[in-house]
């Protein structure tokens, strides 16, 4: 595969809730897409490695991608009590308010998939579409697994406990074949090399044993945004009965099966290009071209949104200055801002966005009131 240079993207930090930082990502522009993380993601690594370079560049093409590293991977901070689902959940809302985005697309796979669903459920006004993939509802301690599923998932927490941190590869290669069985050499070394790079042996063992005890069953039901669910058939790390049972759970939620055997879907096969397919028809047909139009006022300061209110009631720039007790020339400020954030290049471009964002409701009584 030729060489491509890194995705240019801004880092920054935040804080959560229980006072730990957490690194996330900005790239692209346009409507917001937050990615939630799985297993394992480093927001420096992760933008020239031949697993997930393809996934942000794409995802990041005509849209504002937000995605971040959980705690104890990548730039976050190593927390000194252990991981769970509630503090994972944590670190999703920190991002979310740190990156300014009240309403967006959220994405998750594997493992974040069902911290995208819990999030989605509690805050059906912040998120427009939910998008999973390699998705599950429980994990393996919570479902009907049986005797040696269970023995094999308690097996897999032990060789994180005792092999993680050693040079020899053998150990990680072991999550390497689970979760891209159809990858290349140098992929499956790239692979090896995120996960040795990303978490230390501890953080490892806490992260995988926090999902082994997740269940969203009940928080499923709860969501009402538009929902897609893909998955490979031949999932050899997330069962596609699993993905399955999550697209039941979500009512009106779309099923999506893709031919790989894949947890992570890799740039060379066909069912790459076909999330992509099916994901960008998904959007369009649950209009995001409404909803964009609508979350770039979230860009605006209060401020300026109150000014793009009375242009949009019709008010010349001296009635709006009257009417809300500032100078004109504080006015013509917010609009020059206004058009920059708002892609346009008139106040009549500006005035049709606002009255389709449902703005301009002020106009008689303001009128009124200045004249």
């Amino acid at each position: 595969m030729p060489a491509r240079s890194s995705p240019t993207q801004q880092i920054r930090f935040c804080t959560a809730a229980d006072g730990v930082t957490i690194a996330f990502a900005v790239r692209g522009s346009g409507m917001p897409i937050v990615k939630t993380p799985n297993w394992l993601n480093h927001l420096e690594l992760d933008v020239t490695s031949p697993i997930w370079r393809g996934w942000i560049e794409r995802m990041s093409e005509r849209r504002r991608l937000v995605r971040y590293d959980s705690r104890g991977c990548g730039l976050s901070d190593r927390a000194d009590e252990p991981t769970s689902f509630a503090t994972n959940c944590l670190d999703l809302e920190a991002v979310v308010q740190a990156a300014g985005v009240p309403r967006f697309v959220l994405f998750g796979a594997s493992q974040g998939a069902a911290i995208a669903i819990e999030y989605a459920a509690r805050n059906p006004e912040r998120v427009s579409h939910l998008v999973l993939y390699g998705a599950y509802l429980r994990g393996i301690m919570k479902r009907e697994a049986t005797p040696s599923e269970i023995d094999e998932a308690q097996t897999l927490l032990k060789i994180v406990e005792l092999g993680w941190g050693r040079e020899n590869s053998a150990f990680r290669q072991v999550f390497a074949s689970q979760f891209i069985p159809g990858g290349t050499l140098e992929q499956l070394h790239a692979f090896d090399e995120l996960q040795r790079r990303t978490v230390s042996p501890e953080g490892a063992a806490s992260l995988l044993a926090s999902f082994y005890d997740v269940d969203v069953s009940a928080l499923a039901a709860q969501v009402r945004c538009p929902t897609l669910v893909m998955h490979s058939r031949q999932d050899a790390r997330i069962p596609f009965a699993e993905g399955r049972r999550v697209a039941l759970a979500i009512s009106g939620a779309e099923f999506v099966p893709l031919d790989s055997r894949n947890h992570i879907l890799l740039e060379q096969e066909p069912a790459w290009a076909q999330f992509f397919v099916e994901f960008e028809s998904f959007m369009v047909r649950h209009g995001e071209d409404a909803v964009e139009v609508s979350s770039r006022f979230y860009e605006l300061t209060p401020s300026e949104t109150r000014v793009l209110d009375r242009v949009a009631a019709g008010l010349n720039n001296d009635q709006v200055a009257a009417s809300l007790g500032i100078s004109s020339k504080t006015v013509r400020n917010h609009i020059n801002h206004i058009f920059s954030k708002l892609d346009v290049r008139s106040r009549a471009q500006a005035i049709v966005r606002a009255r389709e964002g449902g703005l301009g409701g002020t106009s008689a009584e303001s009128v009124r009131r200045v004249r």
